[in-house]
């Protein structure tokens, strides 16, 4: 374990409150400062900016400088990717301008499969709860400056943990889905290092749906969030399907609208950047 510190400047597509607070990730909270502060991998991360400049320091066990270039996507041209998506219409291109500075991060496969099986008809106050009091029950340990923070738990170190134990931390009816799921995973039913190997996101999409508590919406939001990144998805929830019928669709009773129009529509509009354009639409909208 290292300290390590970063300063990048004049870095483009790249906003902290539009990366955290866009719904993809559970373990990052806002300091007074301004800045966030979260847990990657075995590695904590505190990072402000100032103007376009970013600075980063980690307490943590890998190089900083790699885990920030892969966890923030940062090989990805987001650039590009903005110019093309605000060419379609008015209503992407006030969406870009409304969250321009979101990045899809690269989080670890397993954490993400678990944070949003828990974030089933849930909150974003509560579902970060669950988490750091399961990591704090079952991770290990790290302290920096003072401050205790704790990894999120492997699979293994899971394992120990009974239905009991996870109802007493607040999970509820979630509490079987994640111990099953956590024993499938474990037993390799379903193994994670070949889904990262697979080529066609719907063949990825149906395994992660035999586990148990992720539905459609679930399966779209890992493949989208978590190493796997797949942008050719497009996860509905009440407000994205809300947006896209104000702005496409137009029926007068939202709730009537088929998921299966809007995944056509998006794919229509969005190709295989409806991921990204999803994330825009979705922090636009609930902004």
């Amino acid at each position: 374990m290292k300290e390590q510190k970063l300063e990048l400047k004049n870095i483009k597509s790249f906003n902290l409150e539009h990366i955290f607070e866009c719904g993809q990730c559970f373990r990052w909270n806002k300091n007074e400062d301004g800045s966030y502060t979260g847990v990657v991998k075995k590695n904590v991360i505190n990072i402000k900016m100032i103007g376009k400049d970013v600075y980063v320091e980690s307490y943590g066990a890998d190089d900083l400088k790699e885990l920030f270039d892969y966890y923030f996507d940062m090989d990805r041209d987001y650039e590009t990717i903005k110019n093309e998506l605000q060419k379609i219409d008015s209503n992407m291109r006030r969406s870009i301008l409304y969250g321009e500075g979101i990045r899809l991060l690269n989080q670890d496969l397993w954490e993400t499969i678990i944070s949003f099986i828990i974030s089933a008809n849930n909150n974003i106050p509560r579902i970060k709860g669950i988490i750091e009091r399961i990591s704090k029950r079952f991770g290990d340990k790290i302290e920096w400056n003072g401050i205790q923070y704790y990894t999120f738990p492997t699979p293994e170190q899971l394992e120990k943990a009974s239905v009991q134990d996870l109802r007493n931390l607040g999970l509820g009816f979630r509490d079987v889905r994640v111990f099953e799921t956590t024993k499938i995973v474990l037993n390799k039913e379903i193994d994670l290092d070949k889904l990262h190997d697979e080529k066609n996101t719907q063949v990825v999409r149906e395994e992660l749906l035999k586990l148990p508590g992720v539905g459609p919406k679930v399966a779209d939001c890992i493949l989208l969030f978590s190493t796997l990144k797949r942008l050719d998805v497009f996860p509905i929830d009440v407000w994205v399907r809300r947006v896209m019928n104000e702005l496409y669709i137009h029926n007068e009773d939202e709730n009537k609208v088929d998921k299966k129009l809007v995944l056509s529509m998006a794919n229509e509009k969005f190709g295989n950047l409806q991921g990204i354009a999803q994330q825009y639409l979705f922090y636009w909208k609930r902004g």
